[in-house]
């Protein structure tokens, strides 16, 4: 049974990859764009934490999508348990700049420099996103401060957002870290929705599948609730899985059995 064809779906319901115009903008999503917004302003670093799925990168991705790319350059950087060498080579390579095989002070100057070049000569604000952060080793954080500091730390160059999940906060409480850590000015953590959140998470996707109608009994969302944690990821796996036992069994409405045969095949 084709399950799109059988509730009419118009598209793949409920997808991370959804343009930036569709992603539902909520508390904690504000809150985030709130902090990250100060902390540009103040040339600092805002931290952004959450649990596996709580919607970290959406977040992240939506707050970029607000800043027009001839006024900012966010340079968006995945972080892993490397050296500081491969995260100064990841910045380079966002930057457009390839110098593989060259050292740590001359990539720190490059880098410098091209920020310099944007903020002084382009008159632009640039960002350094570092996703995942919580992978970074305790001696990236303190080389990495001093990717911060320009003109004796007398000027706000390179404001930083720092995501991950919360043994980050953990990892910026160690001594090398400290230097990097006093640098924040705006926290927020991410956790999972409450019932009714995840009811207008749950009609704003099929909505966007082009469903105008709950095709959701309400034990079937307080099952999706309670399954996923209020965690967005997990919601989707199981509301997408339960729509497709429900057009199996040709049912026009999903019901809590649906959402848990669904989670016999997530984890």
């Amino acid at each position: 049974m084709n399950y799109r064809a059988f509730f009419e779906l118009q598209r793949e319901p409920f997808c991370a990859d959804i343009a930036h115009k569709e992603i539902l903008v909520t508390a904690g999503l504000k809150g985030v764009e709130d902090r990250i917004r100060y902390a540009i302003r103040l040339g600092s670093i805002a931290l952004i934490t959450g649990e596996i799925g709580s919607g970290k990168s959406t977040a992240l991705r939506y707050v970029a999508g607000l800043f027009h790319p001839s006024e900012y350059r966010v340079i968006n950087i995945t972080a892993s348990s490397g050296s500081i060498l491969e995260l100064y080579r990841q910045i380079l390579n966002e930057l457009g700049i390839d110098m593989t095989g060259i050292s740590r002070a001359v990539m720190t100057r490059q880098i410098k420099q091209e920020i310099l070049e944007l903020v002084l000569g382009k008159k632009m604000k640039a960002v350094l996103v570092i996703d995942e952060a919580s992978l970074l080793r305790l001696d990236v954080f303190a080389e990495l401060h001093t990717l911060t500091q320009f003109e004796s730390d007398s000027k706000p160059f390179l404001p930083v957002v720092l995501a991950g999940q919360a043994n980050l906060i953990d990892n910026l409480r160690y001594r090398n870290s400290m230097p990097l850590a006093s640098r924040i000015v705006g926290k927020c953590h991410l956790q999972g929705v409450n019932k009714k959140g995840m009811e207008e998470y749950l009609a704003h996707h099929l909505s966007i599948a082009g469903m105008e109608r709950n095709i959701f009994e309400e034990a079937a969302m307080t099952a999706i609730h309670q399954g996923s944690g209020g965690l967005f990821r997990k919601a989707n796996h199981l509301a997408r899985g339960a729509i497709i036992v429900a057009a199996k069994h040709k049912s026009a409405m999903v019901s809590s059995e649906h959402v848990r045969i669904a989670a016999t095949e997530i984890f």
